[in-house]
């Protein structure tokens, strides 16, 4: 499903949703149907002729509006890291998918939607912690299958520079930054966790896809000219 559409030609029919682009007297109208036990439904008006459509899995942060721009996955069973260690794991992310409009030169957001309900959670304490999206994955030894229209795969680096073992119950990251790539089965993100104690790591996004020739998604960020002001994130509630 995602990819690069002519403006002209898009239409995604799936079991419970549906998109599509259809040709109105002198424009276009942009139509987004997810059923469900209360059916969504949204329309958007497109002046133009020419143009691409991008359909792209995007940073999961921005429904059911702009809350926070960090991600909180807890894991459902913790890890024990051994001191000196370097080891990967897998987990599980939610994914919201953006509907972009391209032209020669520009690039609009006309929809962002998901086929996940968002929930959201506190680190730290209740003065200066943070709002999260908030995820709970389980922990895999290799690449699971997943529904590529609602979980991305996300590749950990755990690296324990603490000296002491180390217990990690969850991850957090600051989503700008973040880089997703795509094929037809599966959407992945590779990222860092360096522990410095039991309070204390940091985490990054890195730029390379999980397998070879995956796309690499439109950065919401990106397409919104919004500058990014720092990269990575220092998890100082707890790990």
């Amino acid at each position: 499903m995602y990819g690069f559409y002519n403006l002209s030609e898009f239409s995604v029919i799936l079991d419970n949703l549906t998109l599509i682009v259809e040709k109105r007297d002198e424009f276009y109208i942009y139509r987004r149907v997810i059923e469900s036990d209360v059916s969504e439904v949204k329309e958007r008006i497109i002046l133009g002729k020419d143009g691409k459509v991008i359909l792209n899995p995007v940073e999961p942060v921005n429904l059911p509006k702009e809350i926070t721009n960090y991600l909180q996955i807890k894991f459902r069973r913790s890890i024990v890291s051994e001191p000196g260690s370097s080891f990967s794991v897998f987990l599980t992310f939610p994914l919201e998918i953006g509907v972009f409009l391209a032209g020669k030169k520009s690039m609009e957001v006309i929809d962002i939607f998901g086929l996940t309900k968002p929930k959201y959670t506190l680190y730290g304490n209740p003065r200066n912690g943070i709002i999260c999206r908030y995820w709970e994955s389980d922990v895999f030894s290799k690449i699971p299958e997943t529904n590529p229209l609602e979980e991305g795969v996300m590749e950990l680096r755990i690296v324990n520079e603490s000296g002491e073992w180390q217990e990690v119950s969850m991850v957090v990251f600051d989503i700008y930054g973040m880089k997703i790539f795509y094929d037809k089965e599966l959407v992945g993100s590779r990222t860092t966790m360096t522990i410095h104690s039991e309070k204390v790591a940091e985490t990054d996004f890195l730029v390379y896809p999980l397998k070879k020739k995956m796309s690499k998604s439109v950065e919401l960020y990106t397409a919104r000219k919004l500058p990014v002001i720092g990269k990575g994130f220092v998890m100082e509630w707890g790990i």
